[in-house]
């Protein structure tokens, strides 16, 4: 394992709270801004190739293409939000770890999975981005749950960590980054317009131009933002965090399952409207905990839901989390939970786990007190 401090200029962070982050706004916003300046609009598409493209400028003194009276407004009025990279951490398996520090003084942390083939070479590079600080669906086995929700990130902070490692994997990979999950801290679907800003920033031709199909977007389940979605941005892949099969055993690990709109019936009502609504196929995700979730029964009841949407599964193996009474399933029963499904016509993957040494795997995302911090 290696870590690598970045320091980053003092005003980066220096933002004056009274000017707005032009950042906030996401690409309509941007053009309705403009145009209220009494702009064109076509203003709104050269900013956006400065805040998005490949400049990574921090003023708006760099925008060499803008006329210098327009240049002075937009520093009277807004900033250019940002963040300081505190912290970079590397595993054995190539996986880097970001801890980012916010205008707001607190901290998040984003990921960069590369994935190889038997050559060695470099075949995809995800993203993890994170959506919030903390988190507040309380899941008992995520670490990122027992902190607590902090604070939402904008549509602009939530890009910048895509941008971030994109400009990372070039320098190491001479290649950009090809998909993007929202699956790091935070439960995207409560910060769902940041989010979906966020969407249109990664997949429009003058930013990073990425597919929509290769952007993965994972929820504990918010039916009526799961409706939202297949219209905001139906291209999307989505992920449901299932975990267990049943309201009781959910509601056990997962306290938002005790809400009303967050039992599986409603859940799974959202989910045939979304696979109806945008034809896209739903993957489950799915924690394996040892003696837990694991059984005959339990792949049973999974394969149930399954046909309800036809939906895939992903089974994630379980990272330790610290004070946590979870240990995950061996691979005995793993592999006879794998048998039962593929008998019910389950179409079933396993995810590796991908740097668990430096707590970069799913569930081990949290800002710890021992964390280095920008001086």
């Amino acid at each position: 394992m290696s870590a690598v401090n970045f320091k980053m200029e003092p005003d980066h962070l220096a933002a004056d709270r009274s000017l707005l982050d032009i950042k906030s706004l996401g690409p309509d916003g941007l053009e309705d801004w403009i145009t209220r300046l009494g702009q064109p609009r076509w203003r709104a598409d050269q900013i956006f190739r400065w805040l998005y493209g490949r400049s990574g400028i921090s003023s708006f003194d760099a925008m060499t293409n803008l006329p210098l009276p327009l240049r002075k407004t937009l520093t009277s009025k807004a900033t250019i939000g940002t963040f300081a990279v505190n912290q970079m951490q590397t595993a054995a398996d190539a996986t880097v770890k970001a801890l980012l520090r916010l205008p707001s003084g607190r901290s998040v942390e984003t990921v960069l999975i590369p994935d190889f083939d038997e050559q060695g070479r470099v075949k995809r590079l995800t993203v993890c981005v994170s959506s919030q600080v903390g988190c507040a669906m309380g899941c008992t086995f995520c670490a990122t749950g027992r902190m607590g929700f902090q604070e939402n990130l904008s549509c602009g902070q939530i890009a910048d960590q895509v941008l971030l490692m994109n400009t990372l994997a070039v320098k190491k990979y001479g290649r950009g980054i090809t998909n993007v999950v929202y699956m790091g801290m935070g439960e995207p679907l409560l910060n769902f317009e940041p989010v979906t800003k966020s969407l249109q920033i990664l997949t429009r031709p003058d930013g990073l131009g990425l597919s929509r199909r290769r952007i993965t977007v994972s929820t504990v389940g918010i039916a009526r933002r799961i409706r939202d979605l297949a219209h905001v941005t139906p291209q999307v892949r989505l992920a449901f965090s299932l975990h267990a099969p049943t309201d009781s055993k959910r509601a056990s690990i997962m306290p938002v399952s005790h809400s009303q709109h967050a039992l599986l019936a409603p859940l799974m009502e959202a989910l045939e409207y979304y696979r109806r609504a945008t034809g896209q196929r739903i993957t489950f995700e799915y924690c394996m905990f040892d003696g837990f979730n694991d059984t005959a029964e339990d792949a049973r009841q999974l394969a149930r839901l399954c046909r309800r949407v036809n939906a895939r599964v992903n089974l994630i193996m379980y990272n330790a989390v610290a004070d946590v009474p979870f240990t995950r399933t061996g691979p005995q029963q793993l592999n006879a939970f794998i048998e039962r499904l593929i008998e019910l016509d389950v179409t079933v993957t396993v995810r590796r786990s991908r740097g668990a040494e430096i707590d970069a795997a799913c569930g081990q995302l949290a800002v710890r007190p021992s964390a280095p911090q920008a001086d």
